[in-house]
């Protein structure tokens, strides 16, 4: 084998990919990923105290209580930045409390921010996420696997690929559920974005690599190692995957420091995903194929694989 040897030590980088997972799934169990209004419905709102000091969230709570807001959850966001989350919150509503902050606290409160989505929406929006995911996954296994018709084992292409998409998911999930807990930055609509944003690059990378596999395929002679085709092919697009999301990583990095607040949670994520991406098209998706063509499996359960290993063109 030419390169590195990223096949023979397979199984050290999938364990780090189930190891990285199982960490953010716990992450997840323990903290969960707070909801934005997009998806529960109600009102949020953002304001600012020009002394940069935020009143203590006791006494705001109270100011809410005393409008009927029994829910209302506020938070400090920046210094001087308040930050107010309630499902029975309104426009109007929210007005006359603004009003009434300017009066009892003493400043001249600013409304930066209010957003308010009704519950039947919140609830179809995440209806809709699930399955806008759902069918992008069915979608990528369909194309691939027709891309590559007349490639043996054609839709074992197409199933690695999408394993290797569900890895990152799993990834952003799991660092978002961290994230949530460090930030207080919530799951809102451009966090979904970013999600089927970060499915697109993985597949995108990892047809990269199963191409150049296919390539590699039709040349090899017939008794050729398929895991020796499969190192050679990574090697060869190694440099390609690398330099590819590199440049993409260094513009989101640019716009994390200097594109605003506003953006920078699905900055970050989109940061995440395409790191994941590289990571799992390179060291996940073509070794699932090297796994399956062995069957590898069945050494698992101490009984000897029936393949050598070798690569069949059918």
């Amino acid at each position: 084998m030419k390169g590195l040897n990223i096949v023979g030590r397979r199984y050290l980088y999938l364990w780090i990919s189930i190891i990285t997972i199982v960490a953010g799934f716990i992450a997840l169990a323990i903290w969960g990923m707070p909801l934005a209004i997009d998806f529960t419905g109600g009102g949020y709102a953002e304001v600012q105290f020009p002394s940069g000091q935020t009143p203590p969230l006791d006494e705001v709570r109270a100011l809410y209580a005393e409008f009927g807001v029994e829910d209302a959850a506020p938070r400090t966001g920046q210094p001087g930045e308040l930050l107010v989350r309630s499902g029975q919150l309104t426009g109007t509503l929210n007005d006359e409390i603004v009003a009434a902050m300017r009066s009892r606290f003493g400043e001249d409160v600013v409304l930066l921010r209010f957003d308010s989505v009704g519950p039947t929406i919140g609830r179809e929006v995440a209806w809709r996420a699930v399955g806008a995911i759902a069918m992008a996954s069915l979608a990528i296994m369909a194309y691939i696997w027709y891309a590559f018709s007349g490639t043996p084992n054609a839709h074992r292409y197409g199933i690695s690929a999408i394993l290797a998409m569900l890895h990152d998911l799993a990834i952003i999930f799991g660092m978002q559920a961290i994230l949530s807990r460090i930030f207080g930055w919530e799951v809102d609509a451009l966090f979904l974005t970013a999600v089927l944003t970060v499915a697109a690059f993985s597949v995108h990378d990892s047809i990269v690599v199963f191409d150049r596999i296919r390539e590699n395929a039709a040349k090899a002679r017939r008794k050729t190692p398929y895991e020796e085709i499969v190192n050679d092919s990574i090697n060869q697009s190694l440099m390609r995957s690398i330099n590819t999301q590199l440049t993409v990583f260094l513009t989101l990095l640019a716009l994390v420091i200097w594109g605003g607040a506003t953006l920078r949670h699905f900055v970050v994520i989109l940061m995440i995903g395409v790191l994941s991406g590289t990571y799992s098209s390179i060291f996940n998706a073509a070794p699932i194929l090297v796994v399956w063509q062995n069957e590898e499996w069945k050494t698992w359960f101490k009984r000897k694989p029936e393949k050598a290993g070798r690569y069949d063109r059918g």
